[in-house]
């Protein structure tokens, strides 16, 4: 094969192979092991405290937001950590500050809150999409940053994370969603339409890193090609910026069980609803 023939064919094979080595699942789930034990110690030091974490996920549509939040709130004691994943205001919503409906979500003394999404929709899909007008689109650009800042001297503290896809794997993970009717309610009326304006968005999440990207509630971007590296990633970066300790409680010591009472007599099993084996 001559020096052309050949270059263009380790071109052709370069241009095969992925855009990042996927990480191993054995790898993965080894250091997700660990990580969610780190997770849990986080918690108890949380709620030992008093502390509020608030946790801000945004993104491209598909870029895994979605998984990441379901990966870290995983090992946490749903009694302590929350999931806000709001949907369409409502008429009154509407006419509220627009800020009004998302502090009533906001964590209380001891609890971790994870936003899917949160009030930087008006700085992407509703600005993008027309929700909004140019006042009120400039006004929450003006106004974001000084919210955040009274989050920030309350003692809460908030992180930022925004999830980055390439436009393939994008098209890649739509493609799949389309595909598998068990994953096709990921893929809504407004992802399809927002599918057309990927220079929009690109150009609104600029401008609002370009705003809102401030010293007391910096952004911190998620490169997500890689889901499983992206959950990794993410989990660190969180633990890295929680000055928790652990404050793990010591195992608790259980008692000798009371022997069976003997005059106690169970019902017979034919007499309740029993739910039926799977089969196999």
């Amino acid at each position: 094969m001559g020096k052309k023939k050949r270059k263009a064919a380790e071109e052709v094979k370069a241009s095969d192979q992925p855009p990042f080595a996927r990480l191993k699942r054995k790898e993965y789930e080894a250091k997700l092991e660990e990580l969610h034990m780190e997770l849990v110690k986080m918690q108890y030091w949380i709620k030992a405290t008093g502390k509020k974490l608030l946790l801000v996920f945004e993104g491209r549509d598909a870029a895994g937001k979605g998984g990441v939040i379901k990966c870290i709130s995983e090992p946490l004691n749903p009694r302590g950590s929350r999931i806000v994943a709001l949907g369409k205001p409502s008429d009154t919503e509407r006419t509220q500050w627009y800020f009004q409906r998302y502090v009533a979500h906001l964590p209380a003394a001891g609890e971790i809150v994870l936003f899917d999404r949160s009030w930087y929709n008006r700085a992407g899909v509703e600005h993008v999409m027309g929700f909004c007008t140019q006042a009120e689109y400039m006004e929450f650009l003006r106004a974001c940053p000084e919210f955040e800042r009274m989050l920030v001297r309350s003692e809460i503290i908030l992180l930022k994370y925004w999830f980055s896809v390439s436009d393939e794997v994008q098209e890649r993970r739509f493609h799949e969603r389309v595909g598998n009717p068990a994953r096709r309610w990921k893929l809504s009326e407004m992802d399809i339409q927002g599918r057309e304006k990927w220079v929009e968005f690109s150009k609104a999440k600029d401008e609002m890193f370009k705003h809102t990207d401030i010293k007391q509630a910096p952004w911190h971007t998620v490169e997500a090609n890689d889901k499983r590296r992206a959950r990794l990633n993410c989990i660190a970066h969180i633990l890295s910026m929680v000055p928790y300790e652990d404050a793990t409680p010591p195992p608790l010591k259980l008692s000798p069980r009371r022997p069976p009472v003997e005059s106690y007599v169970r019902p017979p099993k034919a007499d309740q609803n029993i739910v039926p084996e799977v089969a196999l």
